[in-house]
């Protein structure tokens, strides 16, 4: 299967589970892989019949800004659940990074993947 792919993916959210941090943005990363045959839009040429990335970005970034999730895990199944559900993808793969939450790591936090049932 072929893959459309958005990599790192900055997106602004409210995300964790202590005081501190329910009082501040912070800056998440998403590098999101997605199961699409190509080969239709690759003979056609033509946007509508592509999985359109800028689309995908634009709502993933509006399902992330609008969350108050605590955990990256919750955020993770339910961005993964919007572009299964909504785009049609059968299937994701999706890592989630939240850079600057361990000391001494760039980045902790998921990667998941999830199919259409």
């Amino acid at each position: 299967m072929d893959k459309v792919f958005i990599e790192a993916l900055q997106i602004d959210a409210l995300i964790g589970i202590y005081d501190w941090e329910r009082r501040i943005r912070q800056t998440l990363v998403f590098d999101i892989e997605m199961a699409f045959d190509n080969r239709i839009p690759a003979a056609t040429d033509a946007i509508e019949d592509t999985l359109n990335y800028k689309a995908v970005s634009k709502r993933v970034i509006e399902v992330v800004s609008q969350s108050g999730f605590g955990l990256v895990e919750t955020l993770a199944e339910r961005v993964a659940a919007v572009i299964i559900d909504e785009f049609g993808v059968q299937h994701v793969k999706l890592k989630l990074s939240k850079p600057g939450a361990v000391r001494g790591a760039r980045a902790v936090g998921v990667m998941i993947e999830r199919s259409r049932v």
